[in-house]
């Protein structure tokens, strides 16, 4: 029997703690430290887990795998400081902010031959899981048509939490904060990205951020298809929706819910998916909520790895097509008028 994976967290606010659950829940790991810049933060930290206040003395003990759960503007260095010490690393999303800083956080693990685990916690979605089966066996063939829809709400308490959200520095915008986890699921679905064009525009966080909330695209991907994708931060009073649609020559499904949790729509010509409706399965955090809650498939997949040569989920190089995907859109979008 292996002996349990240490891990070590750096960032424990809302992610982080969500992670810190998932590895004491674990039989096969064992959570030895947490960094965290804050006093206040440090003091949530479980009894029994050593507390530091920098990543730099956190990196001088032993452990097995980091995590990164600080905002997306550091995700590159405590990257690759870690991986530079030794360590194995699990990265929040986005992976980081540029295609750039991705390609230095893989040229560090393939310095240090050490593994980076890219959070994208949706591939784990069940609907998400029964679609990607049905197209990696054919059953929609050709796909002609996606849409993505993400419409959520993202309220001044939101951003006044932390003060880095809706910097354009250290936040990136929607589609790095908000949406990357939909980008996601659109390439794990659809293949990468060709072109894109669109229209952003910030209609209701003018007085509390740098960036878009709203925004509209249009894309060509690589497997011909075209993609519309519109997203907001908008959504009166709550999420509403978070979905993802594909239209091919063998049939129509829709993954919808507000966090991509149900089978919304199918007519298929072979067999039908199960009926699927996942409830109570967002990340709540209580002033507003995420993404679906499997951030234990995601340890439960480094222990895979790690211990029993499994396979990764989601590869650097995929959280950097990710990225790229992202940079794709911002550069040719076009800020409308209001």
């Amino acid at each position: 029997m292996n002996a349990p994976l240490k891990f070590a967290i750096v960032g424990f606010g809302n992610i982080g703690q969500r992670h810190a659950k998932h590895i004491q829940s674990n039989q096969d790991t064992q959570l030895v430290a947490v960094c965290d810049i804050s006093s206040i933060r440090r003091q949530e930290i479980p009894d029994g887990i050593a507390k530091f206040e920098t990543l730099e003395s956190m990196l001088t003990i032993d452990f097995d795998v980091l995590c990164v759960c600080t905002p997306n503007f550091l995700h590159e260095p405590h990257t690759i400081a870690s991986l530079n010490a030794g360590r194995h690393v699990v990265v929040e999303k986005p992976m980081a902010l540029s295609v750039q800083e991705c390609e230095n956080m893989i040229a560090a693990a393939d310095a240090s031959k050490k593994k980076i685990f890219a959070v994208k916690q949706n591939r784990y979605n069940p609907p998400v899981a029964e679609v990607k089966q049905l197209i990696e066996n054919n059953g929609l063939g050709k796909i002609f048509l996606v849409q993505v829809n993400c419409f959520w709400n993202r309220g001044d308490s939101y951003y006044a939490e932390s003060d880095w959200r809706g910097k354009k520095q250290k936040d990136g915008g929607c589609l790095f904060t908000q949406f990357s986890h939909f980008i996601d699921i659109l390439y794990y679905l659809n293949g990468p990205i060709r072109s894109s064009q669109g229209l952003i525009q910030n209609f209701g966080h003018q007085h509390n951020t740098e960036l878009e909330d709203t925004g509209s695209f249009v894309m060509n991907a690589e497997n011909d298809s075209i993609v519309n994708f519109n997203f907001t931060t908008c959504s009166y009073n709550k999420n509403m929706e978070g979905s993802i649609t594909l239209i091919g020559e063998k049939g129509t499904v829709k993954i919808g819910g507000q966090y991509l949790n149900t089978i919304e729509y199918q007519q298929l010509a072979g067999e039908k998916l199960p009926d699927i409706n996942i409830t109570a399965k967002a990340n709540n955090y209580g002033l507003y909520q995420g993404s679906m809650s499997n951030h234990d498939k995601v340890i439960e997949n480094v222990v895979d790895v790690l211990l029993k040569n499994g396979k990764i989920m989601t590869t650097a190089i995929e959280g950097m097509e990710v990225v790229k995907t992202i940079e794709t859109m911002y550069n040719h979008a076009t800020m409308c008028s209001i």
